[in-house]
């Protein structure tokens, strides 16, 4: 993620990369970011979004009835699993902290469990997670599906989001 979104720090950024398929999340106009990137680099639009954040407070939220919530930390990462009664994975979500900020990604319902509440539910599990580490902020990058959801937890938008890839 390139927080500070002007032309010589796209550039330089874009340009010391040297691994295929590395993305570049950049808070602005896609179409904007699009003619500043070099040679490789594409504005991905299917992945581009919204950057949204939060003030984070803790909600003490249970797992919907029939379904059972685990949450674990491996390598600084934060994982939240939903499985149903049969044991298979419902909804999950994932986030770092990064000082008194957290980064939710990957918050993602399985389709046979929509409308049921499981992704309110990965997303205050995962504040609350985060409350208890000594975050204050919670932030994002949204699809525009993602975003209603989001919307409804209290998160803003504060930017939209191009996302970038490099496919030389």
């Amino acid at each position: 993620m390139l927080p500070d979104a002007h032309e010589l720090a796209v550039r330089e950024a874009a340009s010391s990369v040297t691994v295929p398929h590395t993305w570049l999340k950049v808070p602005m106009d896609p179409e904007e970011v699009g003619r500043w990137l070099p040679a490789g680099w594409v504005v991905d639009k299917g992945e581009t979004g919204h950057l949204m954040a939060t003030d984070l407070r803790a909600t003490a939220p249970r797992a919907p009835e029939g379904y059972t919530a685990s949450v674990e930390t491996r390598d600084g990462v934060t994982y939240v699993q939903v499985r149903d009664a049969a044991g298979e994975l419902a909804a999950k979500g994932q986030m770092a902290l990064l000082g008194k900020a957290t980064v939710i990604d990957s918050v993602t319902t399985e389709r046979a469990h929509r409308r049921r509440g499981l992704g309110a539910f990965v997303m205050r599990a995962l504040a609350d997670h985060a409350v208890t580490e000594g975050a204050a902020l919670g932030v994002l990058g949204a699809t525009d599906e993602g975003r209603a959801l989001y919307e409804t937890l209290d998160w803003k938008v504060y930017a939209p989001l191009a996302a970038c890839i490099y496919r030389p």
